[in-house]
């Protein structure tokens, strides 16, 4: 106890002297120790480095650390060391401009004096008073604490003249260090006559370590009379200690007898049998584990009896149910240790032979014969492929069923391609060695008949595929319908038991506060009917298969059963739901709605591998120009034949795939380029060969053009025998209007109703069909300008002059076509759909065209009388006879011309033609009679005029249909001003 409490002293004295006063110079205060001559020169009294490097608490008590500093600026300024402050302190130090300045005082402090302080003066002085004379009555009381912090300090000061070496915790002389440290050879040397100097070294070193001992003895009693107080008392209470141990220990004794016998009275025999009970029921566990060891160890023969037979849900189950087992209630048997890592790769098996046998299965359904009315080839064997592929998560098995999908449609079209050549004798199979140079030798209706059987092929197995699939997405549906349930019903038991109240709980949980022994026998006693009806469950369930923890109740596998048959098929659904039922599919609702969806996709993708098979077919065939080379009847029926399966396609599979309707539009369009290419050809061979002249009208023609004023806008059909033959009629009547026109029309007429034709038999070329119309109209029209207006007759047919006669009969032909272009366009209109009605502008321009046309027409003819008036009237002189040569050469060509049109052109055509000319006639008779200076006076050749006139009037008037003709000659006089 001395030693201990006498090292604690020497490292304290610096940090507690704060506690008991003001901070001093020691030098003033703690008398300095007289240290006796140094006889150890190795001895490390003052300098710490010369000690041992390891760490000790003797030697680092008196390391400086920056906590020892205790000087500040102000200290260092004010010395009192000093006789006088340094008046050079920051000069010398930071150099001569660092000078003092004259602190100029703070605006913000007010100037303090004595008076400032008089009130509070008066007030203190009072209770100065009464502290000092509670001072004189109170003497201080650290009188005790002074005198005892005087002797400490004193016995700290002599313990600090003990060398540090003494006071290391491993100081022994053992050490030679240590040793020559504290008795140094050098001082015991005797050689060279220094004898008495070492002998007076060697009683001065003993004097030195006696006083040492001295010190520490000092020390040591000190610290003892400091604790015997206590060490006394400690003594006294222990004897105290063992009289209370030796009546306690008695009384625990009696205690203890006193339980033995309750114990033995009360207790003993119930808790025996509470441990036969617990015992029983452990056994009971042995005994179903055994079982269950049992049952698990047949796991792997049952899965390969179900394998056998392509019960591959069942087998998953089954081993779903054995690992879920081995992890929970099995884990840790050593014999089981391998059946984990084997079930495994038996499940891995098994999704390689579910993979193989779909693969197969879809092989032989899609490859079976079309004419076979099953739709579903085995569906109770796909339901259960589905279900276990679904259990696995292999969700690729939608690819399998697609590529083989597009094996089938090469192997349908190869196989009807071979059955129809086949059949053809004229086919060399020998010297035509491709199939596809075979195809293209059969003509058009034995290629249409193959392309038929194609299409009809195509339909049977997309009514097949789509079956298939119904009952996939059937399947998948049921297992979606099922998580949500089974989700709901989780949901609604975690609220019912949130809200009930178990007793039994609660009990149980209190016997387990109390006794881990007593709850094990109270729950196993009380909850024996239950495990045992779970353990007789589950020995009955079939193939013996282990109950999982999480499997679902009958009752409930009943309702989902019946649930699920609603939305799959009635032969085999119902197996395929019970499997579904006992285990859960491990997939989310996201992920089964997303297969669901590419199940609808790969329905459209089966439609789209079918027109895609079906385009390669046509351009095989295509590629020698065949399908550019038909008549319009044959792509009519080609055509139709392609819209009603394209149709058909897209109520089976409810999506219209484009690529086989694209590729008849691109037909469609050659086909219209060629249709118009033949008829604007023919049309130019028809005008360049046209003499214009007046054509008779075939019956034929006359009836297509009845059946238009009917509203039938279709060529007639061929008639194979008529009963008499009709002759033809010098003119066209159309809705009571006679059109005489030359043969060219006629068949213009004809190729526009093939062209209106072929727009209802091909809906989609109708666009086309306009614009190539409204090309040959206006091909027509500018074509006909040139022959006749521009005189380009002369040089291709070879006519000597362009007549009058047919300048009139290019006009009423022109009046025909633009008689029928508005039926024409509402033909268009009631087939074109309202976005695209801006197209019909065409029609309007066209109509323009002819217009304008006609109105040049008429203007030419206008021309050639007012050429004749200009060259006769200039010469015209007042003079008898009367009438004059003149006005009888003007008459004969007005009844030339009357002549050459009135046949041609509608009575009141004919009168405003000749209205125009009278204008022109009159214009220039006037301007003559104006050079010749002959007025309407009543003298001699006014009379000779005003009988030329009225002859020319009577002669005009004469002709057929001019007679109510207002002539209004009058104006051939000069107004008088």
């Amino acid at each position: 106890m001395a030693s201990s409490h006498s090292s604690s002293p020497v490292p304290q004295g610096s940090s507690s002297d704060v506690f008991f006063k003001k901070e001093v110079d020691p030098t003033k205060h703690i008398r300095s120790v007289q240290s006796l001559p140094d006889v150890c020169p190795k001895e490390p009294t003052g300098d710490s480095n010369s000690l041992c490097v390891t760490p000790s608490l003797v030697t680092d008590q008196h390391r400086w650390t920056v906590y020892h500093s205790k000087v500040n600026l102000p200290a260092a300024l004010n010395d009192p060391r000093l006789a006088k402050r340094e008046s050079d302190f920051f000069t010398k130090t930071w150099g001569p401009d660092f000078v003092d300045t004259e602190v100029i005082p703070s605006f913000y402090l007010p100037q303090i004096s004595k008076e400032h302080f008089t009130i509070y003066q008066q007030e203190i002085s009072q209770r100065e008073k009464i502290h000092e004379r509670c001072k004189n009555i109170c003497p201080p009381k650290d009188t005790f604490d002074r005198t005892l912090l005087h002797t400490h300090d004193k016995s700290r000061t002599d313990l600090e003249q003990v060398p540090k070496i003494f006071m290391k915790p491993d100081f022994a002389l053992d050490d030679s260090l240590t040793f020559n440290s504290v008795l140094p050879w050098s001082h015991f040397n005797t050689a060279g006559g220094k004898g008495s100097r070492d002998a007076a070294s060697s009683k001065l070193l003993q004097e030195k370590l006696s006083h040492y001992l001295d010190i520490v003895e000092v020390n040591i009693a000190h610290q003892i009379s400091l604790r015997s107080e206590a060490f006394f008392h400690a003594m006294t209470s222990q004897h105290e200690l063992q009289d209370y141990l030796k009546k306690t220990s008695q009384a625990v004794k009696i205690l203890r007898d006193k339980i033995a016998q309750i114990d033995k009275v009360m207790c003993e025999g119930s808790l025996h049998i509470l441990r036969l009970a617990l015992t029983r029921n452990n056994c009971v566990k042995v005994y179903n584990k055994l079982k269950l060891m049992a049952t698990v160890h047949q796991t792997q023969p049952t899965v390969q009896v179900l394998l056998s037979t392509s019960e591959f849900v069942g087998a998953l189950d089954l081993i779903a149910t054995t690992q879920e087992v081995l992890q929970q209630e099995l884990q840790g048997i050593h014999s089981f240790r391998h059946l984990g890592s084997q079930l495994c790769e038996l499940e891995k098996l098994i999704d390689k032979m579910m993979i193989a046998e779909f693969s197969t299965y879809s092989h032989s359904d899609l490859n079976r014969p079309l004419e076979d009315d099953c739709q579903v080839l085995e569906e109770e064997r796909l339901v259960s492929l589905v279900f276990g592929l679904l259990k696995q998560r292999k969700l690729n098995f939608l690819e399998i069923y697609s590529e083989e999908m597009i094996i089938t449609a090469k192997n349908i079209i190869k196989q009807c391609v071979i059955n129809k050549v086949s059949q053809i004798e004229d086919i060399d199979t020998d010297v035509v060695v491709k199939l596809a140079d075979q195809m293209r030798m059969l003509n058009f209706l034995q290629w249409f008949d193959l392309l038929k059987d194609i299409f009809s092929k195509f339909t049977v197995f997309l009514h097949r595929v789509k079956a298939t699939l119904n009952i996939i997405h059937s399947v998948v549906l049921s297992v979606l319908d099922k998580n949500q349930r089974t989700r709901e019903l989780e949901e609604i038991s975690q609220q019912k038991n949130a809200v009930k109240d178990n007793p039994l709980d609660t009990e149980v949980a209190y016997l387990i506060h109390e006794g881990m022994f007593i709850s094990d026998a109270f729950s196993e006693g009380e909850l024996t009917p239950v495990v045992a009806d779970t353990a007789s469950r589950r020995n009955a369930s079939p193939n013996s298969e282990p109950c999982s923890s999480d499997s679902v109740s009958e009752p409930e596998c009943t309702t989902d059963s019946s649930s699920s048959k609603e939305q799959t098929s009635s032969s085999a659904t119902p197996g395929g739901v019970d499997i579904m039922v006992s285990e859960d599919m491990k997939l989310t609702d996201l992920e089964l709605g997303k297969l669901a969806n590419n199940i609808q996709e790969l329905l459209y993708s089966a439609s789209d591998i079918c027109h895609d098979r079906a385009v390669k077919f046509l351009m095989s065939r295509a590629k020698d120009g065949f399908l550019e080379k038909l008549n319009s009847m044959e792509f009519i029926t080609l055509s139709r034949l392609m819209e009603t399966f394209i149709l058909d396609t897209e109520q089976i599979c409810g999506r219209k795939s484009m690529s086989l309707l694209g590729a008849l539009q691109s037909q469609a369009n050659k086909f219209v380029n060629r249709f118009h290419e033949e008829r604007k050809t023919k049309l130019s061979l028809l005008l360049d060969n046209e003499r214009w002249k007046q054509a008779d009208v075939p019956a034929e023609f006359q009836d297509l053009v009845d059946s238009i004023s009917d509203g039938k806008i279709a060529l007639p059909e061929k008639k194979l025998a008529a009963t008499e033959e009709r002759k033809p009629a010098e003119v066209l009547i159309v809705e009571g209007q006679q059109y005489a026109v030359v043969g060219t029309v006629l068949l213009l007429i004809r190729i526009i109703l093939e062209y209106c034709q072929c727009v209802d038999n091909i809906p989609s070329v109708t666009t086309d069909m306009l614009t190539r119309l409204s090309d040959l109209l206006k091909y027509f029209n500018s074509r006909s300008c040139q022959l006749v207006l521009g005189a380009g007759a002369l040089q291709v047919v070879g006519l000597k002059t362009i007549t009058t006669k047919n300048l009139a009969l290019s006009s009423r032909c022109l009046q025909l076509i633009v008689h029928y272009i508005p039926v024409i366009r509402a033909h268009f209109e009631a087939r074109l759909p309202p976005k695209q009605y801006s197209m019909l502008r065409h029609f309007d321009h066209i109509t323009k065209d002819y217009h304008d046309h006609i109105a040049e027409i008429s203007a030419k003819l206008v021309a050639i009388m007012d050429s004749l008036f200009d060259k006769l009237l200039s010469k015209y002189e007042v003079k008898a006879p009367v009438p004059s040569a003149c006005f009888r050469n003007i008459c004969k060509q007005m009844a030339k011309m009357h002549e050459a049109i009135f046949d041609l052109l509608p009575e009141e055509q004919t009168q405003m033609l000749f209205l125009r000319i009278n204008a022109s006639y009159k214009l220039h008779l006037k301007k003559q009679l104006s050079h010749l200076n002959v007025i309407n006076d009543g003298g001699p050749q006014n009379g000779l005029v005003t009988a030329d006139v009225a002859f020319y009037t009577g002669n005009l008037q004469a002709l057929k249909g001019l007679k109510d003709l207002d002539l209004n000659m009058a104006e051939i006089w000069e107004q008088k001003r």
